[in-house]
């Protein structure tokens, strides 16, 4: 072998061993010691929770240093803390002993509520209280037991056997119901921004809910109100459903009975109307003329007289009525014979000094003189 290359080995397996060295002694904490990185702080416990020299120191679950010694004194058991020369622990941070493993393998653990200071410097101490231990298992079993001892036997043994009735020939159904879960796990997985938003939205309709809830409220007790009257009103209720059919089928009576009657009668009452409409002005100078006359009527009393009155009507047959022009007596029809008759014109054709019949022949309106009544 060529001198090169031994020399190439031997510097190889040097600075492994350098290497593995290096990292054994970190590992341990001698180099911090050597070099003097770090900090100690103390932590005095009731009791060592199952503490032991190089247990784990954590911040948050982020590993920060170690336990480097453990002594009792008269407050408790006194933790000495190595902890790395850059973490930065807050002084009001309370800490615990918690599990590492099932095999009963504990670490302590720093849970600040905030990460403002002032934080913890070389030396300073922080005191954990019973709360800060776990579970020993002296107590677990102890619970344990009394757990088991309370427990009826026979009323175990009932709810093991309907246990095992309940899941008796359910293989094939919970089997699918767990395939169907994770096709559910999947589905959701796939749609997960849409099961975002439907959250999101979720939370808009509640907030709307949330706001809107004295109206619900309200809603609620007047929908109360409600039944409550229809609960009381049953029997009446009962009787209009029940006579509904016979006054329904009485207005489908009433409906085809009108359908033959009503359309003649509203066919008269156009005739009506168009009549009406042609004498409009005349009618709307009788309804300002006649409240008119009916405050004059106290004007027609005799002077003198103090329970009568005097009203003269004259009916003034000269000139006479017109008469040519409309159907003579002998064609007029007698009041019960309703067939339509057209007769165009119906109007008189005598012209003047014959009295003018109709409405159309009524005279103007004849302006009051000012403060006339």
């Amino acid at each position: 072998m060529r001198r090169g290359i031994k020399v190439r080995l031997v510097a190889f397996v040097l600075l492994s061993a350098l290497g593995m060295i290096y990292v054994g002694a970190s590992y341990l904490g001698f180099v911090d010691q050597v070099l003097g990185r770090g900090y100690t702080v103390h932590v005095v416990l009731p009791a060592s929770g199952g503490l032991y020299e190089g247990s784990e120191v954590t911040y948050r679950g982020v590993k920060i240093g170690k336990v480097s010694n453990m002594t009792v004194d008269g407050k408790g058991l006194r933790v000495d803390l190595a902890l790395k020369q850059d973490t930065k622990v807050p002084k009001d941070s309370p800490v615990f002993v918690y599990d590492l493993s099932v095999v009963g393998e504990q670490y302590i653990s720093f849970e600040p509520p905030s990460k403002q200071g002032p934080m913890l410097r070389d030396g300073d101490t922080v005191h954990g209280t019973k709360d800060s231990l776990p579970v020993g298992e002296d107590v677990l079993l102890q619970d344990l037991s009394r757990f088991v001892s309370s427990l009826d036997g026979s009323a175990l043994s009932t709810v093991v056997t309907e246990l095992g009735n309940m899941f008796r020939d359910n293989g094939t159904p919970l089997r699918s119901m767990v395939d169907s879960t994770q096709e559910f796990i999947q589905a959701a997985r796939e749609n997960e921004p849409e099961t975002v938003a439907l959250l999101n939205n979720a939370l808009t309709v509640l907030q709307t809910q949330q706001d809107n809830s004295a109206n619900i409220r309200s809603f609620a007790s007047d929908l109360a109100a409600v039944t409550g009257t229809l609960a009381s009103s049953d029997a009446n209720i009962r009787k209009v459903l029940n006579e509904a059919g016979p006054a329904a089928d009485e207005l489908i009576t009433l409906v085809h009975t009108l359908r033959t009657s009503l359309p003649p009668f509203l066919l008269h009452l156009v005739s009506v109307t168009d009549v009406l409409d042609e004498r409009l002005p005349a009618l709307e100078q009788l309804l300002v003329t006649f409240p008119r006359l009916i405050a004059a009527g106290p004007s027609a009393l005799t002077p003198g007289v103090q329970k009568f009155g005097r009203v003269n009507l004259n009916l003034n047959e000269i000139p006479a009525a017109c008469t040519a022009g409309y159907l003579p007596p002998g064609q007029w029809r007698p009041p019960s014979d309703e067939t339509f008759l057209p007769y165009y014109p119906a109007e008189c054709s005598s012209g003047a000094p014959i009295n003018m019949r109709g409405m159309k022949y009524a005279p103007a309106t004849i302006p009051l003189p000012e403060g006339a009544k």
